[in-house]
């Protein structure tokens, strides 16, 4: 069973910075695609950012480009996202998810999702 599990939120003052991790279990993440995705109280679930299996195809939300990066390292079967000058806007629950090889700007074609990690930036 594919299984990922994120970790790493906290509280973090303005300007802070948090590193989420997606471990995955019962399956290598090297022939995925991991995505990371967010949702604040009352709005939809928004993509921030994805990258390929082979690491070859990173892009970001406009809202986090520049501050967040996200990386993988299959040999610890572990997806990153540092997050950067973090601001009360990035508050919300940070899901990862997987799909085969390739990132999509369609978050349906995504499986596999986490419980999720709650950011909180706040002073």
């Amino acid at each position: 069973q594919l299984q990922v599990v994120e970790s790493g939120g906290g509280l973090v003052q303005p300007g802070g910075s948090l590193r989420l991790s997606c471990a995955a279990s019962g399956f290598t993440l090297d022939y995925y695609a991991i995505g990371w995705f967010r949702q604040a109280p009352g709005k939809e679930r928004e993509g921030v950012s994805c990258i390929s299996s082979r690491g070859a195809s990173i892009n970001y939300a406009n809202s986090v480009k520049g501050r967040f990066t996200i990386s993988r390292e299959n040999t610890k079967n572990t997806v990153y996202l540092q997050m950067n000058s973090l601001e009360p806007e990035d508050t919300a629950v940070y899901y990862c998810a997987t799909r085969r090889s390739h990132c999509s700007a369609d978050t349906s074609v995504f499986g596999s999702w986490g419980q999720g990690t709650q950011v909180t930036v706040s002073s």
